[in-house]
C-alpha cells in the first residue's frame, strides 16, 4: 500500500503522524511510504531520518496526495486538504466532526473513507487513541492556566501554590476522565487546592482512593457548578461525550459571578467547547477576555509539545496503521470490532451516530459497508 504523510498545516501544529520508527515498520512489510519534505521537523525528525527508514521524501504536496492510498495525519484536514481528497483515499486522523459541520459536509462530498482516531474503542470501552493526547492536554491545561493567571496575561495575579502565609489558588476540574485526572494531578503537584466534579460516583471514588483525599471530589450538579464559578481561580473544562459535541456547562451569565481575572481552560474545544463563551484559539494567540475572565481555548494544545505528543500518539496509532496497510481498511475494520467505530464517513455517507445526530443527517450501518 502507498502511505502518505503530509506536513500539518493547522496553525502552530508541529506534530507528525508517523515517526521514522513507524516508517521503518511499514517499509519493512513492503509498503511504500512518502513523507512531505519537512513533515517531521517540528517534532525533531529530519527528512534524512525517514530516508534511512526507507521512506521517500516528496517535495510536491500535490503529488504526495495524488498517489496516496492511505493518508495519515494528526489534525482534521484543512480546507485545501479536503479539496485534495477523493474516493480512492483512506484518511486516518483526528476528526472531531460533531463540532464541524462544514468539514463534515466537505468530507462527504470528497467521497473519501475517513477513520477517526478519537472514536476507536478498546475492550474496556475506553478510547485508546484519544488517551495519550488527553493525557498531554490535561497536563498542559494547568501550566497554560497558571501562566494565564499572571497579571501580565490578563489574569488575577494568583500563584497556584501560594506561598507561606498565603492560601493556594483554587482549581476546579469539570470531568474526571483522562484529561480531568491529569489536570487535577498537575494542579495538585503544584500545590493548588483542587476539586474535581463528575457525574460518575465510581470515577469519583477511584480518584478519592488514588489520591488519598488530597483531591476533593464533588458530584456534578448545577449547585456544584455555581459554587465552582464563585470560588475558583481556574476552571478546567474536561468533559467528553465520545464523538459528540460537548455540553455547555458554564453560561455567559455565570461569568459575572467569577472572580475578575479568573481563568477558564477549555480542553473540550475540539468538540465545540464546554463553556458558552468558548471559541477556538491558537498557540499564536491562545487567550482572550470575556467580561474580565481569561479564556484559554487552544484547539491543538498537544501541538505545543510536539516531540512528546508525536511519540505518545504514534505509539498508540501504529498498530492500527499496520492493520490498515497490511489488510486494507475493509478487512482491518471487519476483523476488529473496536476499530470499526473509528469509521466516521464513507462514500458520502455518515457512519458514526453522534455525527449524524449533530447535523440531522442519515446514518448508515457500517456492517453493510465492511461486512459482518
Amino acid at each position: 500500500m502507498h502511505i502518505a504523510v503530509p506536513k500539518e498545516i493547522k496553525n502552530h501544529e508541529y506534530r507528525v503522524a508517523l515517526t521514522p520508527a513507524g516508517a521503518r515498520e511499514l517499509t519493512g512489510r513492503g509498503h511504500a511510504v512518502s513523507m512531505q519534505a519537512g513533515a517531521g521537523e517540528g517534532a525533531g525528525f529530519n527528512d534524512s531520518d525517514y530516508e534511512a527508514a526507507g521512506a521517500r521524501i516528496e517535495g510536491d504536496v500535490e503529488a504526495l496526495w495524488q498517489y496516496a492510498e492511505l493518508v495519515l495525519k494528526v489534525k482534521e484536514p484543512q480546507a485545501e486538504e479536503v479539496a485534495r481528497l477523493t474516493s480512492r483515499h483512506v484518511l486516518f486522523t483526528y476528526l472531531h466532526l460533531a463540532a464541524e459541520e462544514t468539514l463534515t459536509r466537505g468530507l462527504m462530498q470528497s467521497g473519501a473513507t475517513c477513520i477517526a482516531y478519537e472514536t476507536i474503542t478498546d475492550a474496556q470501552g475506553k478510547l485508546p487513541l484519544l488517551a495519550p493526547m488527553s493525557t498531554v492536554a490535561g497536563r498542559m491545561a494547568i501550566q497554560a492556566g497558571a501562566h494565564s493567571l499572571e497579571k501580565a496575561q490578563g489574569g488575577s495575579g494568583v500563584l497556584l501554590p501560594g506561598v507561606p502565609g498565603v492560601a493556594p489558588g483554587k482549581v476546579t476540574v469539570i470531568g474526571g476522565g483522562v484529561v480531568g485526572e491529569n489536570a487535577a494531578r498537575m494542579a495538585l503537584g503544584l500545590g493548588a487546592d483542587v476539586t474535581v466534579l463528575d457525574k460518575s460516583l465510581a470515577r469519583l471514588d477511584m480518584l478519592d482512593e488514588r489520591y488519598q483525599g488530597r483531591i476533593k471530589t464533588v458530584y456534578s450538579t448545577a449547585d456544584a457548578l455555581d459554587h465552582a464559578v464563585r470560588e475558583s481561580d481556574m476552571i478546567v473544562g474536561a468533559v467528553l461525550i465520545p464523538g459528540a459535541a460537548a455540553p455547555k456547562l458554564i453560561t455567559r451569565a455565570m461569568l459575572a459571578d467569577m472572580k475578575p481575572g479568573s481563568v477558564l481552560v477549555d480542553v473540550a474545544i475540539d468538540q465545540g467547547g464546554c463553556f458558552e463563551t468558548s471559541k477556538p484559539t491558537t498557540h499564536a494567540a491562545p487567550t482572550y477576555l470575556v467580561d474580565g475572565i481569561v479564556h484559554y481555548c487552544v484547539a491543538n494544545m498537544p501541538g505545543g509539545v510536539a516531540r512528546t505528543s508525536t511519540l505518545g500518539l504514534t505509539n498508540a496509532t501504529l498498530p492500527f496503521v499496520l492493520a490498515l496497510a497490511d489488510k486494507g481498511w475493509r478487512e482491518a475494520l471487519s476483523d476488529d470490532r473496536h476499530f470499526l467505530p473509528g469509521l466516521n464517513v464513507h462514500a458520502g455517507k455518515i457512519i458514526y451516530p453522534a455525527v449524524a445526530d449533530a447535523f440531522g443527517l442519515e446514518r448508515v450501518d457500517p456492517a453493510g459497508i465492511v461486512g459482518g
